[in-house]
């Protein structure tokens, strides 16, 4: 069995070979950015965001800890910080699910229920995280443990007027230069749209009549 060491370092090179676009925090391998998605079929599909990971040093026997940088309205994700609920990342992650493994559930189970294993309950790996794990958070949200309570209560009273809200964050804050953003310039984006719109509206009232 490989050590926690080894697997983190097998696993962002594999990460780093896919599709995904992959920036280094600081030239660490325990922490970077991933640019992300969102799932086709779900309100979420026009948004790019910009997944913050951190590798704990237990990694892979204890879950990363994964956040989104530009915002998303989504009931299992805090609003402000961006951090994922842990609980939903702990249910699902499994670092003992590989090959070996594979082949004993193979001899006892069928090709449906299989699947389903591999792609709802169990990441070998992080590529998994981005493939699976957040696609399947968009798709199907969990109100009943929220981070965010009012989507999760607006999810929960009127779905319609919630995935609209989905969509006007993502057009406000997941499009692609949002997501290629750091937290930084972002911040400063926002404040100089701000001064922005204050000297608009200076403009537009003028001066008082004498």
């Amino acid at each position: 069995m490989s050590s926690p060491s080894k697997r983190r370092e097998m696993d962002l090179m594999k990460l780093m070979m896919s599709d995904y676009k992959v920036e280094m925090i600081n030239d660490s391998m325990q922490e970077f950015y991933v640019e992300f998605h969102g799932p086709n079929e779900s309100p979420y599909h026009k948004g790019v965001w910009r997944i913050r990971v951190e590798l704990p040093d237990a990694y892979p026997y204890k879950s990363p800890s994964i956040g989104f940088i530009n915002k998303i309205y989504h009931p299992n994700v805090d609003e402000m910080s961006g951090s994922v609920c842990l609980d939903v990342i702990n249910q699902t992650w499994s670092p003992m699910f590989g090959k070996t493994k594979l082949f004993h559930i193979v001899k006892e189970v069928n090709e449906l229920f299989l699947s389903l294993v591999k792609e709802s309950l169990c990441f070998p790996d992080l590529v998994n995280v981005f493939e699976v794990f957040l696609p399947q958070l968009l798709l199907y949200p969990n109100p009943s443990d929220p981070l965010n309570g009012e989507a999760a209560a607006l999810m929960n009273s009127d779905k319609a007027a919630y995935e609209k809200r989905v969509k006007e964050y993502c057009e406000k804050y997941a499009k692609p230069e949002d997501a290629g953003a750091t937290p930084e310039e972002k911040t400063s984006d926002e404040e100089l749209t701000e001064d922005e719109d204050a000297s608009s509206d200076e403009e537009m009232v003028g001066p008082a009549d004498p």
